[in-house]
């Protein structure tokens, strides 16, 4: 009887871990894997730009769209300012957040923050530590925009 209670055990076990790990707690890696990305884009040059036609640019833009196309993802990109695009992310309406984020915003509770991919100098010259937003839980979509940053030179 123990046997077979292990081998049980065993089976639930590993019918558990079949997905990916980490997971993300709405899917939204693998819902975006050849499908759509939302991106929330606040303007903070250099890193974002939105131009009066809806126009996007900037070096966060072009790691956006680099990262997309390794997930074979469209970007839909919803421009505002950051508290804006904080309730939406809390709301579940977006997935990425960027706009040269401080790796301190206040939103921490609403938007979860990649590791550090780069510094820029403040204001008051002190160093300003740059991270981008995703969606909290999505940790299978942290982990790999993660791994694309420090793939691309990140300070990870």
């Amino acid at each position: 009887m123990g046997t077979l209670l292990v081998a049980a055990l065993l089976l639930v076990v590993s019918a558990g871990c079949q997905g990916r790990f980490p997971a993300d707690s709405q899917g939204t890696l693998e819902r975006a894997d050849g499908g759509e990305l939302r991106v929330g884009i606040s303007e903070n040059p250099p890193f974002t730009e939105v131009a009066a036609d809806g126009t996007v640019s900037g070096s966060e833009v072009d790691l956006l769209t680099d990262y997309a196309a390794t997930i074979d993802a469209e970007i839909r990109w919803m421009p505002g300012g950051e508290n804006v695009l904080a309730a939406a992310m809390k709301e579940g309406e977006l997935d990425v957040v960027i706009g040269g984020l401080a790796s301190d915003v206040p939103w921490t509770s609403q938007i979860a923050l990649t590791r550090p991919y780069t510094t820029t100098q403040g204001p008051d010259g002190s160093t300003v530590k740059i991270a981008i937003g995703v969606q909290p839980g999505e940790n299978a979509l942290q982990v790999d925009l993660e791994h694309f940053l420090a793939e691309r030179g990140g300070e990870l």
